[in-house]
């Protein structure tokens, strides 16, 4: 396992999960991160002698050329995270997620890297024409948000590249995330529904009836492993939804498996009848073509959160750090 590995944003909510996986199977791991939420999330990894870091900026070209010297594979997770976050500084947000992705890949196939694995959303199909049906990789993209608009443009980006390219390109669009990190957060819907539920206060839910796909942090990172391990023709310039097609839920029905944990939780439902993002989502093309099968559900996330929080891990959840913006 001599490969050395380029993950920015390793020191995030994904990555600092994923790093842990790739050193722990003996691989060198490098961290491109400007550290936007603290260092925290990854301080013990100083203490494998696999471990590398550089404090960057995936805009800053000097910063990209120093962590890319030397590196077989990227998992490129370094992004403005969310729609809220985007909008909040749209600016920034295009800068980083599209034109510090394309600076990204141009030198990484400069310095001869061969994988580059792009953490893509499945935000980017956006609302469903069928709300019967479930998209696939090929089916019409939409996206809604400009956060699903920078991911939508870097993956035709990546994907146009000349196929011969040493560096070849691999497009993962994640589920809606969640699930227990080194970098929590309690702005997403599962873990923020169990925070507030497990702390016993009412939770006030907007547009019960709309869909999304969930897959817990965990197995989001592991689907990068799978891909770097994966051979180069079943992955390279191709696109993988990264879930389980079992895990689409309604926000009604995550509320419902928080209620089994938790009986006595107070629930008010406020009528939304449009919401910009409705999607239920096919996982087959994961499972037949690289095998990657999640190891976590929902009701277990549930219950790990719901943990977590009575035992008192955390004493202040609602502190801004827990969440993007």
């Amino acid at each position: 396992m001599s490969k050395r590995i380029l993950i920015t944003g390793g020191a995030g909510y994904i990555g600092s999960v994923l790093a842990r996986q790739l050193l722990e199977k003996g691989y060198t791991v490098r961290v491109l991160d400007r550290l936007m939420y603290g260092g925290e999330p990854i301080i013990d990894m100083f203490n494998y002698p696999n471990f590398e870091f550089v404090k960057g900026d995936v805009r800053v070209r000097e910063d990209v050329e120093q962590a890319l010297e030397g590196v077989d594979c990227v998992a490129h997770l370094a992004a403005i995270v969310g729609d809220p976050a985007c909008a909040k500084d749209p600016e920034l947000s295009r800068s980083t997620n599209f034109e510090g992705s394309k600076l990204l890949y141009e030198v990484a196939n400069e310095k001869g890297a061969t994988r580059f694995v792009f953490a893509s959303t499945c935000s980017n199909y956006g609302k469903m024409d069928d709300p019967d049906a479930f998209v696939k990789e090929d089916s019409k993209l939409a996206p809604v948000s400009l956060y699903a608009e920078t991911k939508v443009a870097t993956e035709q980006f990546l994907l146009g590249q000349p196929k011969d390219n040493t560096t070849k390109p691999t497009c993962l669009r994640f589920s809606t995330v969640y699930g227990l990190s080194l970098r929590p957060r309690f702005d997403l819907t599962v873990n923020e529904f169990t925070k507030e539920l497990a702390l016993g206060r009412e939770l006030v839910v907007f547009g019960e009836q709309f869909w999304r796909p969930y897959c817990h942090v965990y197995d989001l990172a592991r689907s990068v492993v799978t891909v770097i391990e994966a051979d180069a023709d079943k992955v390279a310039f191709d696109v993988f939804n990264v879930g389980d097609t079992s895990e689409n839920y309604q926000k009604q029905m995550i509320v419902d498996e928080i209620k089994k944990q938790i009986p006595d939780a107070n629930v008010k439902y406020v009528s939304k009848n449009e919401d910009p993002r409705d999607y239920r989502v096919n996982f087959d093309k994961i499972r037949e073509r690289l095998g990657f099968e999640l190891m976590f559900d929902v009701p277990k996330g549930i219950a790990q959160i719901k943990e977590v929080l009575e035992a008192g891990f955390i004493t202040n959840p609602d502190d801004n750090k827990y969440k993007n913006v």
